[in-house]
Parts: C-alpha cells; structure tokens; sequence
C-alpha cells in the first residue's frame, strides 16, 4: 500500500502491483481487492475488467465489504460480467448489512429506482438513511449509479 499511496517511498504504481499479486495470489483478502481496483483503473498495469471481476470476487466472497460493494456495481453496469441487477443488490445488501455505507447508498439507489429489486421507498429511505448518517454525503440525494 506505501508503494500506491507513496506514503514513506516514492508512489510506483508498478511496485505497489506486483506487491498486491504477491499478497493476493496468497490469499491476503485486501490486496486482492487492491489489485482488483488497480485492474479497473489501470493503475500500474493494463486496465482489464475481467481480471478486475475475478479478483473482486474473491475477496468479495473471503468477505471484504468493498470488492462486495464494487462487484455490485459491475454486476449492475455490466462491467466485466453480463449485467445482472438482481445480482449486483445481492452484493450491495451483503455489504451494507455488514455496514459499507457505499453499498448502503447503492443498495437505497436500487430501492429507489426498482432496480433488482422492486421500487420500494420505505426502504430506498431506510438504506439511504443509514447511508447519509454514515457519512456518505451524496446519499441524501436520489443517488444514480
């Protein structure tokens, strides 16, 4: 992480990825997350989503709250997977019932806009709620994702 953030080295984006494969290909949950979001941003390698999904999956699975929250958002774009809504609320919903105020304000953007699941305001409001008083500034708006 001090090689992508250059906190105490120079940041190298090429060094902080071959660090996150090293830890992630043994199994360290956050820097398989790490090296997901370097593959959807095109930070220190190549940009490919379809690696991105593969290791976000992962840890998503292994229970790491934001590759749950980011998977969602691929699901519900259609980004390195087939776009599959109801999916992507189920990845949400892990995720904000574990307390990822992100995945709490897309979860209410889901609610809002019956999207995977049906359009249900009370509970757009409950989940944009908990968003808002976690933090998430945007959440008290109707959210697009």
């Amino acid at each position: 992480m001090s090689y992508a953030t250059g906190a105490g080295v120079l940041a190298d984006a090429v060094q902080a990825v071959v660090c996150f494969r090293r830890a992630a290909d043994a199994g360290h949950v956050v820097s398989q997350c790490s090296l997901a979001l370097c593959y959807l941003d095109g930070s220190g390698l190549l940009a490919d989503v379809t690696q991105a999904v593969t290791w976000l999956s992962r840890a998503a699975e292994a229970g790491s709250t934001k590759a749950q929250c980011e998977l969602g958002v691929c699901y519900l774009r259609g980004s390195g997977v087939a776009a599959d809504a109801v999916q992507a609320v189920a990845w949400f919903r892990r995720a904000a019932e574990a307390g990822h105020q992100r995945a709490q304000r897309n979860l209410g953007a889901c609610y809002l806009g019956g999207m995977g699941v049906p359009a249900d305001a009370d509970q757009a409001v409950v989940w944009l709620r908990r968003a808002k008083e976690g933090g998430v500034s945007d959440a008290q708006h109707a959210p697009t994702l």
